[in-house]
């Protein structure tokens, strides 16, 4: 596993020296950071008139009405982001030749894409970590279920897991960064809008089929602080699936 951990060291400090991570880094932060305080602003605004009614003080929630918000929001950001951060991770080397290196070294297909992978969750540490302050405002300001908020940072980051995975092996199917930055945000796209096409639809096998591979009804489940099976099952299932697909054009591309 040392070559593995090697590529992930590799790819997690290239994104710190070059603008690319940096910029979404500091795009993340600034739009978290406004939907953040946009929410304190109207929980305090609604905390303000329900003082005035003696009993509607108990629906003055923080988990619903700031954190389960602040985790969707952020949810859409990295959907829309993760394509830039995945890019580069194969087709960047592709372009260079450098990958050539890789695919004549004793390393096996699986061990370049998992290291690729895990070089993109480094990154991905970094997004997660930059949400610590809003943790602890929250804690200052209020009574923050620990549950509703484990939970949301365990499917930020399966969702992560699943996005960068999908990126991954777009990046693997070209050479060309911006292509394989349209492959990875159209196909992020189609699993945020197939939701909206089961609402469309009749009850039946086929809406429930569209629903599951919907990611919103899983990042719904799991923001309100539940944990299912199904949902966890969803992201595994991406995550094993793209890994295994980049793993094979890897390995197509050693031997061609």
């Amino acid at each position: 596993m040392s070559a593995v951990f090697a590529i992930a060291r590799r790819e997690t400090a290239a994104y710190f020296a070059s603008p690319i991570g940096w910029i979404v880094l500091l795009v993340f932060q600034l739009m978290t950071g406004w939907m953040f305080l946009s929410g304190l602003i109207w929980y305090a605004d609604a905390s303000a008139q329900m003082m005035m009614n003696p009993y509607g003080g108990d629906s003055m929630d923080a988990n619903s009405m700031v954190l389960q918000p602040l985790f969707g929001n952020m949810a859409v950001i990295v959907l829309l982001f993760s394509p830039a951060v995945t890019m580069r991770l194969l087709a960047e080397d592709t372009r260079m030749k450098s990958f050539e290196l890789l695919l004549t070294s004793p390393i096996s297909s699986f061990q370049i894409a998992l290291g690729k992978l895990l070089g993109a969750l480094g990154f991905g540490v970094a997004l997660v970590l930059s949400t610590a302050h809003f943790v602890l405002i929250l804690r200052w300001l209020g009574d923050i279920d620990t549950g509703i908020l484990m939970t949301n940072y365990l499917n930020f980051s399966l969702m992560l897991g699943m996005l960068f995975a999908i990126g991954l092996f777009c990046s693997a199917l070209t050479e060309n960064q911006v292509v394989a930055l349209a492959l990875a945000f159209s196909a992020n796209l189609l699993l945020f809008i197939f939701g909206w096409a089961a609402a469309g639809m009749e009850a039946g096998t086929a809406k429930e089929v569209i629903e599951y591979i919907s990611m919103v009804s899983h990042v719904e489940q799991m923001g309100k602080g539940l944990i299912h099976i199904k949902d966890l099952a969803y992201y595994l299932t991406f995550i094993g699936f793209a890994l295994f697909a980049t793993t094979q054009r890897v390995e197509a591309m050693r031997w061609r």
